[in-house]
C-alpha cells in the first residue's frame, strides 16, 4: 500500500491510490476516465484549500479547507472537515464543502459549511454552519447549527437545527426540532417542536406541533396536539387532537378534533366538530355547524348551529340560523342570541336579549328580553320583556314591572320545538 502526496499549488492528475492520499493547501487533483474519478483505497487528508475537479471515492475524508469536489463524493465512513489549516492559510475565512455531484457518506462533520449539487445520502449529518442540498436528502439525523436548505424530498429520522429550515419539497421525518422558522412543502412529520415559526404548502401529516410563534398549514391535514403561542392558520381542512394557541385559531375549511382552547379568535371557514370542550377568550366564528362537549365564549360566536352536549356558555351575542342546544345555556349579561334556544336550563343574564326559547328551566335574570318563551318553570325578574307570548306547564314566578304582550298560559303541553 503506496501513500500519495500532492504538494501546495500543484495540479496533479491521478486515477486510483491504493494507501491515503494528502493534498496541499490550493492544489487542484484531476482525475482518470470519462467521466474522470479518483479512487483513494485510504484516507484523503486536506491540508488547507483543495479543489477536485473529479468524482472522487475514498474511505475517509479529512480536511481543515475550503475543499471543493466538481463530481460525486462516495466516502465509506466518515467526513470531517475543520476550522483549523485552511481557516489561517486557505483564501477562504471560514471552511466549507462543496460537492457539484452527489455526495454519500456514513458519517459527516463540518464546522461551517456543507452544499450539495445533487443528493445527499448519509446516517449522521453535522453542520455548525449551513447545510445546502439542491437534490434529495435521505439520513437518519441532522444536527445543523445555522440554517438548512433543501430543494428536493428530505427523509430523515430528526432534524435539529438551530436557526432557520427551508424545504421545497415533501418530508418524511420523524422529528423536526428548530430553534427560529421552518418551513416544508407539506408530507408527515411525527413531531415539530419549533421556537419561532412554521409553514407547510402542502397537506401534512403530523403527531404534534409545538411552536412558539406562528403555524401556516395548507391542504388537507391530519395530526395530533397542536400548542402555539401566536397564531394557527390553516388554508384547508384539519383534523386533530388538542389545539392551545394564544392568540388566533383560523381554518378556512372544516375543524375536526378533540378541543379547543384559544386565548383570542376562533375561525372556521366550513363545520367544527369536537369531542371536547372549546373555550375560546375572544369570539368564535364557525361557517357551518358547531358541535362540541361544552362551549366557553368570553365574547361572541356565531354559526349555523351550536349543540354541545353540556354547557353552552357565551359572555357575548350568539347568532345562529338553527339555534342553540345543550343540557345548559347561559348568555351573558348584555349578550344577545339570533335563534331559537333548546335546553334544560337557561339562564338569560341581565340586559340580554334572546329569540325563542325552549327548556324545562328558564331564569330571566333583570331588564332582559325575550320574544316566545316556553318552560315547565320560569323565573322572570323585574323590568324584563316577553314581545312574543309565555306558556308554561308548572310553575311561573315573576317580579315586578314584568311586560308581557300577550298574557302568560299555564298549558298541559308546550308547543313542538321548530
Amino acid at each position: 500500500m503506496s501513500n500519495v502526496e500532492v504538494p501546495p499549488r500543484a495540479v496533479q492528475t491521478l486515477g486510483a491510490v491504493q494507501g491515503d492520499l494528502t493534498v496541499g493547501d490550493l492544489a487542484v487533483v484531476k482525475g482518470e476516465g470519462t467521466p474522470p474519478k479518483l479512487t483513494v483505497a485510504g484516507t484523503v487528508h486536506c491540508r488547507g484549500d483543495c479543489t477536485f475537479e473529479c468524482s472522487l471515492s475514498a474511505q475517509s475524508l479529512v480536511g481543515d479547507g475550503y475543499i471543493v469536489v466538481k463530481g460525486d463524493l462516495e466516502i465509506k465512513e466518515h467526513v470531517k472537515i475543520s476550522n483549523g489549516y485552511g481557516f489561517h492559510w486557505g483564501a477562504h475565512a471560514k471552511t466549507q464543502l462543496a460537492v457539484e455531484g452527489n455526495m454519500h457518506a456514513r458519517t459527516v462533520d463540518v464546522d461551517s459549511k456543507l452544499s450539495v449539487g445533487k443528493d445527499l445520502e448519509a446516517d449522521d449529518v453535522d453542520v455548525g454552519g449551513r447545510l445546502e442540498v439542491r437534490g434529495n436528502t435521505k439520513t437518519q439525523t441532522v444536527d445543523v447549527g445555522g440554517s438548512f436548505s433543501a430543494t428536493g424530498e428530505v427523509e430523515a429520522q430528526s432534524i435539529d437545527v438551530g436557526g432557520s429550515v427551508h424545504i421545497d419539497s415533501k418530508v418524511k421525518l420523524e422529528k423536526l426540532e428548530v430553534g427560529g422558522s421552518a418551513k416544508v412543502a407539506g408530507g408527515r412529520i411525527g413531531d415539530i417542536d419549533v421556537g419561532g415559526s412554521f409553514s407547510s404548502g402542502d397537506s401534512l401529516e403530523f403527531n404534534s406541533i409545538d411552536v412558539g410563534g406562528a403555524v401556516r398549514l395548507a391542504g388537507k391535514n391530519v395530526g395530533g396536539d397542536i400548542d402555539v403561542g401566536g397564531v394557527c392558520k390553516v388554508e384547508g381542512d384539519l383534523q386533530f387532537g388538542n389545539i392551545d394557541v394564544g392568540g388566533v385559531v383560523e381554518i378556512s375549511g372544516s375543524g375536526k378534533g378533540k378541543s379547543i382552547n384559544a386565548g383570542g379568535v376562533v375561525r372556521v371557514g366550513g363545520s367544527l366538530q369536537l369531542e371536547g370542550k372549546i373555550e375560546v377568550g375572544g369570539k368564535v366564528d364557525v361557517g357551518g355547524d358547531l358541535t362540541a362537549y361544552d362551549l366557553d365564549v368570553g365574547g361572541r360566536a356565531r354559526a349555523k348551529s351550536i349543540t354541545a352536549t353540556t354547557n353552552v356558555d357565551v359572555g357575548g351575542s350568539t347568532a345562529t340560523v338553527s339555534g342553540v342546544t345543550a343540557s345548559k345555556v347561559r348568555i351573558g349579561r348584555r349578550g344577545e342570541v339570533i335563534g331559537p334556544i333548546r335546553a334544560n336550563e337557561v339562564q338569560i343574564e341581565g340586559r340580554a336579549r334572546v329569540e325563542d326559547v325552549y327548556a324545562r328551566t328558564i331564569h330571566m335574570e333583570a331588564r332582559s328580553r325575550a320574544r316566545n318563551v316556553y318552560g315547565e318553570n320560569i323565573i322572570i325578574e323585574s323590568d324584563c320583556q316577553i314581545t312574543g307570548e309565555l306558556l308554561y306547564t308548572r310553575d311561573l314566578q315573576t317580579e315586578r314591572d314584568v311586560y308581557f304582550a300577550k298574557p302568560p298560559q299555564k298549558v298541559d303541553k308546550l308547543p313542538q320545538q321548530s
